[in-house]
């Protein structure tokens, strides 16, 4: 199959948000192909978006040499993408060099080779329906006690798995992706960034990463619950990543309006950024986390200390997270540097931002929180686990507030300990939280940069 690729290098008209992007590059490697005339800049400007690299003391990701992702790519290997089928196939083709990935428009995952678009219904086996399912495991016929199993569900997981075989990209290492214009979007797909390092992913909007095939689990809880798969960004073992400007969201399918079955919502969303599996070294700045439940996880599991401690240190800044209920983020084991971002918080259903987990080092500094009356800023801070948080200048509705304190005095069953036992270095500009919500409503998500 051919997709598009660009042969020729392209000039930079300028970048907004210069605090996001370092203002001058990186020497380029020995010999690189010469670029055409009408391609070249001068070496005082900025480089093209998809020629950017991370800046200098700019979080976690620039440590240990920095990110660069496809920075050094020649033509060959830049491409631009129109549908799904030519996005996975660049980035089959990327693997082994340094490649930049341009994506135009909207990427429809669930959408055939030539991006016509198919249904969850297409990706069902035979013998599977949801109405089958439903009998199968109602709680007045299959109980509470047991996971569910037998016929039903294995055809469940067998839907499950022809989905997961088409919404799931893979990206290699040494590669930058990066939306072209403003409306740039990948629907329904799940980007896996997964045993790889310095990878670069800006300026996309990741809208709905859906699970067509919720499993039942009637012992979650009580009362049961629907789970479902799919992040729309997974970092799985990846080092040396940074994620900027994009937006993530449910768009059109939010929580809100999907049906309850068994008495508990039909969830088909997961997680909106997930860092996992000894990742390390990752920035995230300037996206937008909106409209969501569970958005944000540092460390999956209270047992992965063999492979998490030492590692997931990831700095999240200028980011905005708007009608979030939890998990902004939570954390395990990492060492989290979440400085000026900004956290609109819904008048309903909000559970916590800051989540504080197994041997987690969260420091917490100068951010920004716009509270409805029905919410206190007690419950900005959950306690998952016993850990030490530093939560220092963050301010509550324009005024400065103790979050630790606030929390303790209000929570004491859940009282959380001070001083996450590490200092903050790797920062660029650190605004005055008063300044925060305006800064960042203005210039984090996708289609903010140029």
């Amino acid at each position: 199959m051919r997709i598009g690729r660009h042969h020729t290098l392209i000039a930079a008209a300028g970048l907004a948000c210069a605090m996001a992007l370092p203002t001058a590059a990186p020497a380029a490697p020995a010999s690189p192909a010469p670029a055409p005339v009408s391609a070249r800049v001068s070496a005082s400007a900025r480089p093209s978006l998809e020629r950017a690299v991370l800046a200098p003391d700019d979080g976690w990701a620039s440590a240990d040499g920095g990110t660069t992702g496809g920075r050094a790519a020649d033509a060959a290997h830049v491409y631009t993408v129109t549908t799904w089928a030519q996005f996975r196939q660049a980035l089959t083709d990327a693997a082994g060099s340094p490649s930049v990935i341009r994506v135009k428009g909207t990427l429809d995952a669930l959408s055939d080779g030539t991006g016509n678009p198919r249904t969850c219904d297409d990706y069902a086996v035979d013998g599977y329906s949801l109405a089958g399912y439903l009998a199968a495991y109602d709680p007045a016929v299959w109980g509470r006690e047991n996971p569910v199993s037998g016929e039903q569900e294995d055809l469940r997981a067998a839907s499950a798995a022809r989905q997961a075989a088409q919404i799931k990209a893979y990206v290699p290492a040494d590669t930058t992706i990066v939306g072209v214009g403003r409306d740039a979007r990948i629907l329904g797909g799940s980007l896996q960034v997964k045993d790889v390092g310095n990878v670069i992913i800006r300026n996309l909007t990741f809208e709905d990463a859906f699970d067509c095939f919720p499993q039942w689990d009637p012992t979650d809880t009580e009362l049961g619950n629907w789970n479902s798969e799919y992040d729309n960004l997974v970092l799985y073992n990846a080092t040396r990543v940074w994620v900027d400007h994009n937006t993530f969201t449910d768009g059109r399918r939010p929580d809100s309006e999907q049906p309850h079955y068994y008495g508990r919502l039909y969830q088909q969303h997961d997680g909106e950024l997930d860092v996992v599996r000894g990742s390390d070294l990752v920035t995230v700045s300037w996206n937008v986390f909106a409209d969501h439940d569970k958005t944000l996880m540092i460390g999956n599991s209270d047992s992965a200390a063999a492979t998490d401690r030492g590692k997931l240190r990831v700095t999240l800044h200028h980011n905005r997270f708007t009608d979030i209920i939890e998990r902004a983020p939570r954390v395990r084991f990492g060492k989290v540097d979440a400085y000026n971002n900004h956290f609109d918080v819904p008048e309903s259903g909000y559970g916590y931002s800051f989540g504080i987990g197994l041997e987690s080092q969260l420091v917490a500094e100068k951010n920004a929180f716009t509270l409805p009356s029905t919410v206190s800023a007690g419950r900005v801070l959950k306690k998952w686990n016993d850990a030490p948080v530093t939560a220092a200048d963050n301010h509550v509705n324009g005024k400065y507030v103790d979050l630790l304190a606030a929390h303790n005095a209000e929570i004491p069953e859940e009282t959380l300990r001070p001083d996450a036992g590490w200092t903050p270095t790797l920062r660029t500009t650190v605004d005055h939280p008063r300044a925060v919500p305006h800064r960042v409503d203005r210039g984090a998500g996708a289609g903010k940069i140029h």
